[in-house]
């Protein structure tokens, strides 16, 4: 078995298709597969399979039958803008598109909240990355509830009733893309609060870097334990087969980049898709059109 074929096959380890058991704690953000894969290595393994991604992202965008939504949610630092360059680095920019979404503006908070989660979802044949996403409705406002007042709504935003019919809304939603021939892949980059700590160090400590560091950083890592809770139950709530969750242990970058891209081959292969053949009448048209063009002086 080759190392790509060993890779592939312990993705299973980081998926969750149903949270029924699911305990966030019992996923080590520390791991690096434990077959003896160094950064080295990964880093020539993560040069193969973009190759290989790169195919698959062309029999996607020729065939228009299938879409693919990925969903990328962490704590600060946890490496969402850097997994984005580097994994899908070489796939044709005309078939990706990322969206990253910010605090809701006026228009926004006057629609339900999936209502622009819903306009930035990919069209056949297409692959979008969300940098955070629907999920940051029940993260940050499960974290700070007085944001909830800016979204209109009416009734006791703080009951059980209110987060669980957010769950289902979620759920619902991500069903409805599926049913439409949407892939859906969300990853939880698991990064642990001592690698964060050191990542926000160094931010601080290299000139170049510093653009990165947000004083709210520091801010919201005071509510790690809030967070980590919120990720807890959105994770065990929202887990399908048709939208599953992966874990992704994201202390050591370079492995988080080959869990991403991996579970996204993988995904893609199940399609079974080869590029698109005219019809006999079309192939017969292609064949005059390059006698035509043969035959010209």
């Amino acid at each position: 078995m080759n190392t790509l074929t060993r890779f592939l096959k312990i993705l299973d380890d980081y998926q969750i298709t149903d949270g029924q058991n699911f305990k966030l704690d019992q996923y080590n953000p520390d791991e690096d597969g434990g077959f003896g894969l160094d950064k080295h290595d990964g880093k020539r393994l993560l040069k193969k399979v973009k190759t290989l991604l790169q195919s698959l992202q062309e029999r996607l965008y020729a065939n228009q039958n299938h879409s693919l939504l990925i969903i990328l949610q962490g704590m600060d630092t946890a490496g969402k803008d850097s997994t984005i360059k580097h994994v899908m680095s070489g796939v044709n920019p005309q078939g990706v598109g990322v969206t990253s979404f910010k605090q809701p503006g006026p228009t926004e908070l006057l629609h339900g909240f999936l209502w622009r989660i819903h306009l930035s979802a990919p069209q056949a044949g297409r692959i979008v990355i969300f940098n955070r996403s629907q999920y940051e409705n029940v993260l940050i406002s499960r974290v700070h509830p007085d944001v909830l007042a800016r979204e209109h709504l009416s009734g006791d935003t703080q009951s059980p009733e209110f987060w669980q019919g957010r769950y289902s809304d979620i759920r619902h939603f991500e069903h409805y893309l599926a049913r439409q021939g949407t892939i859906v892949l969300k990853f939880f980059l698991h990064i642990s609060q001592e690698e964060q700590r050191q990542r926000l160090l160094a931010r601080l400590d290299t000139p170049e870097k510093r653009w990165k560091f947000s004083p709210d950083d520091l801010r919201e890592r005071e509510f790690w334990d809030n967070y980590t809770e919120a990720y807890q139950d959105a994770i065990a709530e929202t887990a399908r087969p048709h939208a599953p969750w992966t874990i992704v242990p994201a202390n050591h970058k370079w492995y988080a980049r080959l869990v991403v891209i991996g579970t996204i081959i993988r995904a893609l292969r199940r399609l079974h898709q080869v590029m698109p053949q005219p019809t006999p009448e079309v192939m017969q048209q292609l064949d005059d059109y390059r006698l035509r063009l043969l035959n010209e002086k």
